[in-house]
This record gives C-alpha cells, structure tokens and sequence, in this order.
C-alpha cells in the first residue's frame, strides 16, 4: 500500500510543469509552446508582443503586438497573431515560483517571435568554370 501511495506521489511531482524562477525561465518556457504557422498557410515573419502576467501566472490584461516584418502580408499578419496567441494559451498559466511571482506581476515583457528562413548558402565558383582570357 505504502509503495503505491509513493508510485503514485512520484508520477504527480512529474506530471507537475517545472518552476519558472527567473526570466531567462520565462522566456525559456515560451519558447517551447511556440509553434509558428507551417510554410504552406503564411510566409516566415518575425512578430513581437507584449503581456502582463499577475502573480498566478495567468495573463494580465490583452497582449499586444507590437511588431512585424514589414515583408508580411494581411494573410502571414493574421496567421502569426494567431500562433502567438495559440502560444500564449499553451504556455499560460506560468508556473512562477513564489518569488518570480511576486517580483513579475503587472510587469511588462516583450516576448520576440521568430521564424525567419535560413540565409541562402553561397554558391561556390569552380575554378574551370570561370572564362579566363589570356
């Protein structure tokens, strides 16, 4: 009975999501609820918002964006408000510990999203291809 009572007591401490206890945590943790559309529905952007949380970790208020690529368009702007959102409902309520609670509420953050396409690899130039006049 007793070796039950621990199985089970260890299964809930591990189902319990891990303590945020500073800001690196935070955005540590937001990092790993975001999920940006697929390439196939919006093209990749960078968007930034910002929200509030109170002292259970739960949204402050209504998160505001405050930028995006200026390459998007109104279908990529609508997709990517939409995964920041989807995001923050993941991530929420934010599992601060008494301290971080404490010292975060009603404090802005501005949390960066990105989701840029990696930079075009250089195109290597054999030397026997190039023309050379003598």
């Amino acid at each position: 009975m007793a070796a039950a009572l621990l199985l089970m007591s260890s299964t809930c401490v591990q189902a319990q999501p891990a303590q945020v206890d500073n800001i690196r945590d935070v955005f540590a943790k937001l990092r790993t609820c975001w999920k940006p559309p697929p390439a196939s529905r919006a093209n990749p952007i960078d968007i930034t918002v910002i929200v509030s949380f109170n002292r259970a970790g739960q949204i402050l208020g209504h998160p505001r964006i405050t930028y995006e690529s200026e390459q998007a368009t109104d279908n990529d702007r609508l997709e990517y408000r939409v995964a920041v959102m989807e995001a923050l409902q993941r991530c929420t309520p934010m599992p601060f510990t008494e301290g971080m609670a404490g010292a975060i509420a009603g404090r802005p953050f501005a949390i960066q999203f990105h989701n840029r396409k990696p930079p075009p690899q250089p195109v290597e130039k054999r030397a026997w291809l190039i023309p050379k006049t003598l």
